[in-house]
């Protein structure tokens, strides 16, 4: 076999094939040689060609092909080596195709003019990659001997005492603990693993030394998320750092273990670590009793029964609370001017908040289901219950550094199941009033607009009494669905350019001009809607005096519940390539696709009429005993709800609201434009 320049010489062929180029491993073993370039790095950059020659157990380059040409280099090939295979990017940047073989010491950028040749070369040197057994570091040897003997002090302490790799020291790690590869990471900006575990070590020493020590930490968790190999790396450098320390009760060595109670709430060691840090935990415990690392040694065993890896950083204030093992406040807001605030440690979870607020509303006897949401002005999501909220408090903060809105967590209901069975003197009763008004100024409550004015004038004397000619009124889109009134296109301004002066330039400001004129004319008539619309509205307020606030409370829910979805929780969908918006309600007895605006549901499914929801993640798929109502999932509108059969069996699925367009091209070609 030759493939370019390359001279593959065989034994006796092996069945085992390399499905992307062929190669015997048995040929690969033998030998494989010919002309490649290699990058050369010196005042510039350059290329230069030399004869490679891949063996068993290295690979060499030398002057030529001939017998007694000089060696140049030699790259010795173990498990740790990488192969970068070839890619287009640097092909259209060089013309060449480029392998990169990574090695403990050296690093070869090696290049061809033949895609196949880069092929077989990278295939040949991963398969003797692959042969090569395991590399053990020193740490994981004497950490296999500390498991072996953990029920002999004596052997454990001599086995301290002759590895100092074990032990605290002040100087610096000239190589990770744990095996890694060689090689560079893409992405993010960090160097290879084994660089960064080397950096970590040296940040874990600052601590020592540095007066705000929560940057540093923080920094150090944000690189085991991002790299995940370099987790139990670090809880191997923290258990070196805390044993047989010169001074182990000053503030300085105790930084090791504050870092140690943030990385056990964060992330999870794998096993063999999980053994020898659980090890580590219980030696310090025995040796220093009723000390301030013995309390830190019972918190961070505690916490590891409890962590699941986290999708987010701690915050900086999560950070100091557990660097003083604490909880911290959260604050829960509510239906109405409510809110409450909860202890919350790194492991609590939005089933845990719920359920505590649920107890603490007097709501446990509630056959509704309720739920935590993410919610600004302007959206809401509602928070998976298995979420940790210290994750969601972390993700709100960077929302709202990122969008200058202000984001809160809410408790809500969440699926309405019996909703004759709320008492009118339970807060339950103020949660559905509350959530009914915010479907109303969504717009999401189909109403005449008669009726609509008839629920503002109702929430305005439920808020503010009787009405008087000095008392406050909240704004229109605070009462009113603001879709009802035209809505109004933003100006643009338009840009001038390289002809500004010319013809071209007064016509465009002619244009420009009459734009801005239609914008002001237009946003002059939707101020007299809406000035029409509030008086209108002032003027039902006007005939509700004596309205107690119970009263103006029962009156708007009778209004609502004319509605026959009222009760369904609504969720946007859109028939993809169609300009069509439809609304999934999900209630207590079933599912019904609504157009939006319309009163009436396209499709109503009792959930005793279906048979079962498809697992395919492209599709859910309803099956009915007459027929099937397929919904194609888009992976950006992710939402989720709850149904049942029963009242009693609530079941939570995962819903992903885009109506395929076969499924709806009917309802498409025969729907009246939506009523706005």
């Amino acid at each position: 076999l030759a493939v370019g320049s390359a001279n593959p010489v065989f034994l006796p062929a092996q069945p085992w094939l390399c499905k992307w180029c062929g190669l015997c491993l048995s040929c690969v073993r033998t030998f494989f040689e010919g002309w490649l370039l290699r990058e050369v790095r010196g005042n510039w950059i350059k290329q230069r060609r030399y004869w490679f020659v891949l063996s068993q157990d290295s690979l060499d380059y030398y002057t030529g092909p001939e017998k007694g040409a000089r060696r140049l280099g030699t790259l010795v090939l173990t498990n740790l080596c990488s192969v970068i295979w070839p890619d287009k990017q640097t092909y259209k940047e060089t013309g060449y195709w480029s392998i990169t073989v990574y090695g403990r010491k050296h690093c070869y950028r090696l290049y061809t003019k033949h895609f196949n040749e880069a092929v077989h070369w990278a295939c040949a040197i991963q398969k003797i990659i692959d042969t090569k057994a395991p590399v053990e570091t020193p740490t994981q040897l004497l950490i296999r001997d500390i498991e072996e003997n953990k029920f002999n002090p004596e052997v454990v302490e001599h086995i301290y005492q002759h590895n100092p790799i074990l032990k605290y020291t002040q100087g610096p790690l000239y190589a990770p603990l744990l095996p890694f590869p060689y090689g560079s990471l893409d992405g993010k900006g960090y160097g290879s693993v084994r660089e960064e575990a080397v950096k970590l070590f040296n940040c874990l020493q600052q601590l020592e030394s540095t007066r705000e020590p929560v940057p540093i930490i923080q920094g150090v968790l944000q690189t085991c998320l991002d790299l995940r190999p370099l987790r139990d790396e670090v809880y191997c450098q923290l258990v070196k750092q805390t044993s047989h320390t010169p001074a182990p009760y000053t503030a300085a060595h105790l930084r090791y273990w504050q870092l140690l109670t943030c990385m056990s709430c964060t992330f999870l060691p794998g096993p063999t670590v999980l053994k020898y840090l659980r090890f580590h935990l219980k030696r310090i415990q025995s040796q220093s009793p009723e000390s301030e690392m013995d309390n830190y040694a019972s918190f961070i065993s505690e916490a590891l029964e409890k962590t699941k890896c986290r999708e987010c950083v701690p915050s900086w204030e999560e950070i100091q609370m557990l660097m003083s093992r604490q909880e911290m406040l959260c604050t829960v807001h509510y239906p109405g001017p409510g809110s409450s605030q909860l202890y919350i440690s790194s492991h609590t979870t939005a089933n845990e908040v719920v359920r505590r607020m649920q107890e603490k509303l007097g709501l446990q006897e509630s056959k509704n289901t309720f739920a935590l949401y993410e919610q600004n002005a302007l959206w809401e999501q509602p928070v998976a219950g298995s979420a940790l909220i210290a994750d969601v408090l972390t993700s709100l903060s960077t929302k709202e550094s990122e969008s200058k809105s202000q984001w809160k967590l809410c408790f809500k209901l969440y699926c309405l199941l019996d909703a004759d069975s709320i008492s009118v003197d339970s807060i339950e009763y103020l949660f559905l009033f509350e959530q009914c008004h915010e479907m109303v100024v969504r717009g999401q409550l189909p109403a005449c607009e008669e009726d609509l004015q008839a629920l503002a004038s109702l929430r305005l004397q439920c808020l503010m009494g009787d009405f008087g000619m000095h008392a406050p009124c909240p704004p229109l889109d605070e009462l009113f669905p603001g879709d009802m009134l035209e809505g109004c296109p933003a100006t643009q301004r338009f840009p001038t350019g390289l002809l500004a002066g010319t013809l071209w330039s007064h016509t465009a400001t002619a244009a420009h001009k009459q734009k801005v004129e239609q914008d002001m004319r237009l946003r002059s008539r939707l101020k007299e809607e809406a000035a029409a619309v509030m008086g209108s509205i002032l003027e039902r307020w006007k005939g509700l005096a004596g309205y107690s606030r119970r009263d103006s409370m029962a009156a708007y829910l009778t209004i609502a519940r004319q509605w026959s979805g009222f009760g369904c929780t609504l969720y946007e969908s859109s028939t993809g390539s169609f300009s069509q918006k439809l609304w999934l309600g999900v209630a207590a007895t079933s599912v019904s696709l609504y157009r939006q605006g319309e009163a009436e549901a396209l499709e109503s499914f009792p959930y005793g009429q279906i048979c079962s929801y498809g697992k395919n993640p492209l599709f859910i798929r309803p099956v009915f005993r007459h027929r099937a109502w397929t919904h194609s999932i888009s992976p950006v509108d992710g939402v989720q709800f709850g149904y049942g059969a029963k009242p009693s069996g609530l079941i939570t699925m995962q819903v992903f609201c885009r109506v395929s367009e076969r499924s709806m091209q009917s309802a498409h070609d025969t729907a009246p434009p939506p009523a706005r």
